[in-house]
């Protein structure tokens, strides 16, 4: 699958811009355990045309974890053409992505994000103006419709594509929805199949095991499958999905440090250990450790543990990376008493 002139291989999985998740630190941890693509948090338009240093910080890439596409929203097209302008000029991305998705309020509520659903004709008039301002590929994340009598995605998605944009992601599911209920792949599905598009289309929502990116692929014939919330607290999933989808292993010896078995439970506690780390040298210990807290909170890697509940407060109430460590390490020979 190609993005431009961006070759991401076949059967791509790719990791989803999410808020206050995918730093810089994550995105390079899941480059190295097999997504081939990353995407930054989305960045405000009118904040970078402001030029709020908070998100002109969010532009900072790595050639390490390149390919990578820095994501932004807004509502004004004026403000989105300047400020993919200054994404391109700050961060050389290899893609600019359009989010057309987000369905929280401070974004949707505002007539961003997944808002513009209830308004096509701006979220074209965006696109085009962007699409004509940057030289690097320009793609859109977006969702089936506004709400479950809106589910215009099929002739929505012909018309981005006339406005000059290289891929197209879609989340199955409406705003109205918002993360609840179970993701619709059909009209992802449908779109694919609609013999006049032909820009590469990004199926995303409720992949979370190797076996469902398997079938996203093969009953939806997507190009490329992104994978969001599944992350948190296991970035190894990326590797787990591509040794599945590609029935081949992808090689993780040059980027984590383990004496245990690729794919163990205590390999994946050092995979755990390592992300805490460079999320502490990324930003400060304190600050690191509170950063880090959503993806301990989510982890599986202590599910089905007996009498675990106070051990696994502790670790989420750690300030410490010595805490921390010496925490998760007593939990180590737990993790082989699970049920």
């Amino acid at each position: 699958m190609k993005i431009g002139k961006i070759d991401l291989g076949e059967r791509p999985l790719l990791l989803a811009p999410m808020e206050d998740v995918t730093d810089i630190g994550f995105r390079l941890l899941c480059r190295r355990l097999g997504a081939a693509m990353v995407y930054s948090e989305f960045v405000s338009a009118d904040a970078l045309v402001r030029l709020i240093k908070p998100s002109l910080q969010k532009l900072r890439t790595t050639p390490e974890e390149r390919p990578v596409a820095i994501q932004i929203y807004g509502k004004d097209p004026i403000a989105m053409r300047d400020a993919a302008q200054i994404v391109v000029e700050q961060a050389q991305p290899d893609v600019l992505d359009i989010n057309f998705g987000c369905p929280v309020k401070r974004v949707a509520g505002k007539g961003a994000g997944a808002g513009l659903l209830k308004n096509p004709d701006l979220m074209l008039s965006i696109t085009r103006h962007v699409a004509d301002a940057v030289s690097v590929p320009v793609t859109v994340k977006t969702r089936l419709g506004w709400d479950n009598e809106s589910k215009h995605i099929v002739t929505l998605a012909e018309a981005l594509q006339d406005c000059g944009i290289s891929a197209l992601t879609i989340h199955g599911r409406t705003r109205s929805q918002m993360y609840t209920g179970e993701a619709d792949w059909t009209l992802i599905g449908q779109v694919k199949a609609n013999s006049r598009m032909k820009i590469p289309i990004i199926g995303n929502g409720d992949v979370c095991t190797p076996q469902q990116a398997a079938h996203a692929f093969s009953e939806y014939g997507v190009d490329a499958v992104m994978i969001g919330r599944a992350t948190f607290g296991q970035p190894w999933i990326f590797k787990e999905m591509y040794d599945f989808v590609h029935q081949t292993s992808f090689d993780v010896s040059d980027f984590i440090r383990s004496d245990y078995p690729v794919l163990s439970d205590d390999w994946k506690l050092d995979v755990l250990k390592e992300e805490i780390a460079q999320s502490i040298e990324r930003i400060d210990e304190y600050h690191g450790i509170l950063h880090i807290r959503r993806h301990l909170a989510a982890t599986p890697l202590f599910k089905g543990i007996p009498d675990f509940r106070q051990k696994r407060i502790a670790i989420l109430r750690a300030e410490s990376k010595n805490e921390l460590f010496d925490l998760l390490e007593e939990a180590r020979p737990l993790m082989h008493l699970r049920n």
